[in-house]
């Protein structure tokens, strides 16, 4: 039978409250009296309900955190950045991956609102009315990271998703690439759908370069994603020279492809994605990627909460971070393209 705190109590000789004053190290209990209830409490095994606790000091030091796929390396980063600070301040965190399932957040925040959770992280946007109703209701703070959502009530910890894909696509456009493909990502997401698209589209307009419907492909951010989409553009035919992904899976995907397809990057399409996730630096060649700052992003989202636990009054408005481009190996210009095409040719 599982040990309860009245049998320590009755082994120890003193009354529940006692017991209960040297689980919460209370100081006004005795020396002797807590070396007493001590030695009890080991030699019964006794361990205490966190829950139980959590329900008497009205406080579960609990972060309950959406995430909308932990096969991202995108998500797995930032949410390693998450728990870290959330160590650090006395926090745990209580993930759950919705696998992009609506209904599945639904259940998850009912299940963060019975376990007492001080704090909600939400990592995605898609939310729809219900969810939208629930988070409103519940006196619990709610903060998003690394997304936007249309509700304005909820501060977001974001980058300036539009502006990085313009410098994405303008970065390419400097290099001489005319042809410059598209993968991105689902349209119902305003930060790293429409936003991130609506760079591209306007960077190549204001540089009056041509948008080819062939290039433009939009995936679900996943590697195999990628792949598939950039399968469907070669497919086409009149190859891109370059492509840009709005997510590093996605890039990679579409390396993966271009080289099956007996076809080089950059030497023959170079690839630029959007992230700055480890996968950039583990692939060959090396991923060009417009970085977020991951861990920044983690820390100063856990930070922000924990302000609004505390009951700090916040500046209106949303966090937003700083990108960059980070130059690696797989972007590369066109004239060296064209130079390099014509070497082979010579060579054959």
């Amino acid at each position: 039978m599982q040990v309860k705190i009245k049998d320590v109590a009755k082994m120890a000789g003193v009354s529940v409250t006692t017991v209960s004053r040297v689980l919460n190290g209370e100081k006004y209990v005795k020396d002797d009296l807590k070396e007493k209830v001590n030695k009890v409490i080991e030699e019964l095994g006794y361990a205490p309900s966190q829950i139980a606790r959590s329900l008497v000091r009205k406080k579960t030091n609990l972060i309950g955190v959406i995430v909308p796929d932990l096969t991202s390396s995108f998500y797995s980063t930032i949410l390693s950045s998450i728990e870290d600070r959330a160590s650090v301040n006395g926090y745990n965190l209580l993930v759950c991956n919705i696998s992009e399932d609506i209904d599945k957040e639904y259940k998850y925040l009912n299940v963060f609102q019975e376990m007492r959770v001080e704090g909600i992280i939400i990592m995605h946007e898609k939310i729809n009315e219900q969810i939208r109703a629930f988070i409103h209701k519940i006196n619990t703070p709610v903060i998003f990271s690394s997304v936007k959502p249309m509700d304005q009530k909820f501060v977001s910890v974001i980058i300036d998703d539009y502006e990085a894909a313009y410098e994405a696509t303008r970065y390419l456009i400097e290099l001489g690439h005319e042809a410059i493909g598209f993968i991105g990502g689902d349209m119902r997401d305003i930060t790293s759908g429409q936003n991130r698209y609506s760079g591209y589209r306007n960077a190549m307009s204001d540089r009056g370069k041509k948008l080819v419907f062939e290039h433009i492909r939009f995936g679900d951010y996943k590697v195999q994603s990628g792949y598939d989409q950039m399968k469907e553009m070669l497919s086409a035919g009149n190859r891109p020279s370059a492509v840009f992904a709005v997510s590093d899976d996605m890039a990679v995907g579409a390396m993966n492809c271009i080289r099956d397809h007996h076809l080089r990057v950059p030497e023959d399409i170079a690839v630029i994605g959007f992230d700055g996730s480890q996968l950039t630096e583990l692939v060959r060649p090396t991923l060009t990627s417009m970085e977020q700052p991951i861990h920044e992003m983690g820390r100063v989202t856990m930070d922000v909460l924990l302000k609004l636990i505390g009951g700090e009054t916040l500046p209106d408005g949303d966090v937003i971070l700083k990108h960059r481009l980070m130059i690696r190996e797989s972007s590369q210009s066109r004239s060296e393209q064209t130079n390099e095409a014509e070497e082979t040719n010579k060579n054959t």
